[in-house]
């Protein structure tokens, strides 16, 4: 495995960081990585963290659900069924500010929102780099997905949807300049990401599911997610929580802390953590996972 560092933070441009976390790699490798923190900003950084060649062998594992859409076990299941409601959930998030038009779904994963929106009407089109994903989307959607912008040509969408995929981005400065570029007038970014300073996970540290080392390349609170935006000059219409996620990391992250633990005992706790971190948001804002909707 080839290893690279970050030796500037993308946002402010500092060169000094602090250690933060060492997080093991649960869902492939069961290796170790590093989180840093930069010292001017207090955005979370994998580094170390496995080079643009390296990178892809970290999603090719029948436990990385969102590529393979395989159901092994109970927890599983869980996923598929709140997915199933989030999906719906999406699509009403999308209509309070849009009706209808060209949607992108970068990062469609096996195309399941990108089917919901086909069936409301949607243009729909989707972006997906991981050929296995890439390919069940296909089958599902009937639709060319693609792998890259670069094939989209010049086109222009009214929504742009990225759901829990800005983290694992490599070039973000890059990525997100060239999205800008996608967006038709009045049109709007609905970017999903995991908040480190959600309760949940300030309870499970390391453990946080959230983290999803090293796949997750970067780590957003409130405060860098805004400061990224400014540099883009994207304007923040509002923020957004997906409450039913607290739920899912919890008992991802129980399920991570003690392995052997009884699965309804599991539940349980996850249950009441996720309860807690919701309830506790509700003045912060500092839900597991935060949607903020942008426009140029």
């Amino acid at each position: 495995m080839a290893l690279e560092t970050v030796i500037a933070c993308p946002i402010c441009n500092g060169k000094k960081f602090d250690s933060f976390y060492k997080c093991i790699d649960y869902t492939k490798s069961k290796e170790e990585f590093s989180l840093v923190k930069c010292t001017e900003c207090n955005f979370l950084i994998t580094s170390p963290r496995p080079n643009s060649n390296s990178l892809s062998q970290y999603y090719e594992s029948e436990n990385y659900i969102s590529h393979t859409n395989n159901s092994k076990n109970f927890i599983d299941y869980i996923y598929k069924r709140v997915r199933s409601i989030t999906l719906k959930w999406k699509l009403n998030l999308i209509k309070r500010y849009k009706h209808n038009g060209k949607l992108l779904d970068y990062g469609c994963g096996t195309g399941e929102f990108l089917n919901v929106c086909q069936l409301a009407n949607w243009q729909s089109n989707g972006i997906e780099p991981a050929q296995v994903a890439r390919q069940k989307a296909s089958n599902l959607t009937k639709l060319p997905i693609a792998e890259s912008l670069n094939q989209l040509a010049s086109e222009k969408f009214d929504v742009i949807t990225l759901w829990h995929v800005l983290e694992h981005v490599e070039d973000l400065n890059e990525k997100i300049s060239e999205l800008k570029g996608c967006l038709a007038e009045g049109g709007i970014i609905l970017i999903a990401v995991p908040n480190y300073e959600s309760l949940d996970a300030k309870k499970y540290k390391s453990s946080w599911a959230g983290y999803d080392v090293p796949r997750h390349l970067w780590h957003f609170n409130q405060p860098t997610m805004r400061s990224l935006l400014i540099k883009h000059g994207l304007k923040l219409l509002n923020t957004t929580p997906m409450k039913q996620d607290s739920f899912y990391v919890s008992l991802l992250s129980e399920k991570y802390q003690h392995p052997n633990a009884n699965l309804l005992t599991s539940m349980v706790k996850a249950f009441i953590t996720g309860l807690q971190s919701n309830l506790e948001a509700r003045k912060s804002q500092n839900y597991s996972s935060l949607v903020y909707i942008v426009t140029a």
